[in-house]
């Protein structure tokens, strides 16, 4: 009975692990798209050009942000969802950090085109280079003058209700995101992200307490 104990708690643990990591993939995927590219009913739609640049000029004036997450995963085959919480912190052009709290403890820093993570109990260790053009600093240098055009791609729908923008993202293709839609303020402040996988599993995230342009560090940007 201790052994079969043991075993579904080890199970249990890398399930966490898994669950973390996936996570972390979906995260970097919803970046990179929208580089690329609540709540009353009076919503009045805009052009997807508007929206894009709308994100772009309120982005323009961030250098860095904090911000408190919590995050409702729910999953389409086992029709439950997870509730995560954590921090994240970004610093342009190229860093990015996340802690998800217990029991889904986990951390993880991309930095550029490198993604390193510890999850688990143990701390397991982990370590993945992306493609160049996949790169934060690639995907950020697209944003630093005016949209002219819409990226290939994508199809995009955006509107605008009290000064809140709603911007939809959907990649052409089978990628893993079917769907990325983020709410944000006319400052460039993120509000909600919502990742839709291809498998029907819905992701998402609400930042609360973000703090922008805290001048962060190197330091703010370390696993160990």
């Amino acid at each position: 009975m201790r052994r079969n104990a043991i075993a579904q708690g080890s199970a249990y643990a890398g399930g966490r692990t898994a669950v973390s990591c996936r996570m972390f993939r979906l995260i970097i995927s919803a970046v990179c798209l929208l580089s690329l590219s609540a709540g009353s009913v009076q919503a009045r739609p805009i052009s997807p050009l508007e929206g894009l640049e709308a994100l772009r000029k309120g982005f323009s004036g961030i250098r860095d942000f904090s911000a408190e997450i919590t995050q409702e995963k729910r999953l389409k085959l086992m029709k439950r969802s997870m509730v995560m919480t954590g921090t994240v912190r970004f610093r342009k052009p190229d860093l990015f950090f996340m802690e998800i709290n217990p029991p889904y403890a986990a951390r993880m820093l991309l930095r550029d085109v490198i993604i390193e993570q510890t999850s688990g109990r143990e701390g397991e260790k982990s370590r993945m280079v992306l493609p160049p053009e996949q790169g934060l600093r690639h995907w950020f240098s697209r944003l630093t003058a005016p949209l002219t055009s819409l990226p290939e791609g994508v199809t995009i729908h955006a509107d605008l209700t009290n000064g809140m923008y709603t911007l939809g993202i959907a990649p052409q293709g089978r990628g893993q995101v079917k769907e990325l839609t983020i709410v944000f303020q006319e400052d460039g402040t993120v509000r909600r992200l919502t990742i839709l996988e291809q498998n029907g599993d819905l992701a998402t995230m609400t930042f609360k307490k973000v703090r922008r342009n805290l001048g962060l560090s190197d330091k703010d940007f370390r696993l160990d």
